[in-house]
C-alpha cells in the first residue's frame, strides 16, 4: 500500500495546479495499471471531516494542530518492497514541499503477504 501524506500548507494550490497535478497521478497511476501492478485506489476528501480524540472530543478535521493529512492511498501488486518503493518514487505527491508517500505491506488473514 502507498499512503500519501501531505503537509499542512498555508496557502491554497491554484485550481490550474491542483489539475495539472491530478493529470500527472492519472499516468503515473496509469504507468504502474499498463504493468498489471494496481490494484485499487482511494482519494481521501478534506472536507466536512472531523477527528476525534480521548475523552469524546471531536474536532473539525483533519486540519488543527497536525503537521500532516492522508491524501489517499493506492493498493499496489508488488513482488518485493523495493518494487512497491520505486512506484512511490515517481508519485507527482512528492512533487510538494514536505509531501511523502508512505509503503507498507497488508496484513491478510493469518500472516502477512
Amino acid at each position: 500500500m502507498l499512503i500519501f501524506r501531505h503537509e499542512n500548507a498555508t496557502g491554497m494550490v491554484s485550481p490550474e495546479q491542483m489539475q495539472l497535478w491530478m493529470k500527472q497521478t492519472m499516468d503515473w497511476i496509469d504507468g504502474i495499471t499498463k504493468q498489471h501492478k494496481f490494484v485499487l485506489g482511494i482519494g481521501l476528501l478534506f472536507d466536512n471531516a472531523k477527528v476525534v480524540w480521548p475523552n469524546n472530543v471531536v474536532t473539525e478535521g483533519p486540519f488543527g494542530k497536525i503537521k500532516e493529512t492522508l491524501g489517499g492511498y493506492i493498493i499496489v501488486k508488488a513482488d518485493s518492497v523495493d518494487e512497491a518503493v520505486g512506484f512511490a518514487k515517481g508519485s507527482p505527491i512528492l512533487q510538494g514541499a514536505g509531501n511523502s508517500v508512505e509503503v507498507r505491506r497488508i496484513a491478510k488473514g493469518d500472516g502477512v503477504h
